[in-house]
């Protein structure tokens, strides 16, 4: 098995455990996982991606949006969570090597949701014109 697909199972199997409590932690703490890819290394490559990932939670969590399938939902609180933990499978606290898992999950999850996230960004950007054109 390739390390993208051991990757990909390693994401559809956390987000098998995801609860509405793992969800409201991942709104909850959202700033904090926005620090964590703004402070450079392996993850800032993600940052507009995960401003996409947290924006999609929120809006589920206020029932904004529920178009996206719960397992794809899943799967962004599963990767948002894992980064937020700095003791996952590689300790955060190693410098550079800690973020590394962290990117290769979000990656994974980029790949799992990406049409549903695709979905969320062209809705996010509809409504977006319809507010600003009613203004």
């Amino acid at each position: 098995m390739s390390s993208e697909k051991a990757n990909e199972a390693f994401v559809k199997e956390g987000a098998k455990k995801i609860t509405d409590e793992d969800v409201e932690q991942v709104v909850n703490k959202a700033d904090n996982i926005k620090q964590k890819f703004g402070a450079g290394g392996p993850l800032a490559r993600f940052i507009e991606d995960a401003q996409l990932l947290i924006a999609v939670v929120k809006d589920y969590w206020t029932g904004t949006y529920r178009q996206i399938p719960y397992n794809s939902l899943a799967a962004v609180v599963f990767t948002l969570a894992y980064v937020l933990n700095p003791f996952d499978l590689i300790p955060d606290v190693l410098p550079v090597i800690g973020e590394v898992d962290d990117a290769l999950v979000v990656g994974a999850c980029l790949l799992l949701v990406e049409q549903d996230l695709h979905n969320y960004k062209k809705w996010k950007i509809d409504n977006d014109k319809d507010k600003t054109a009613t203004i």
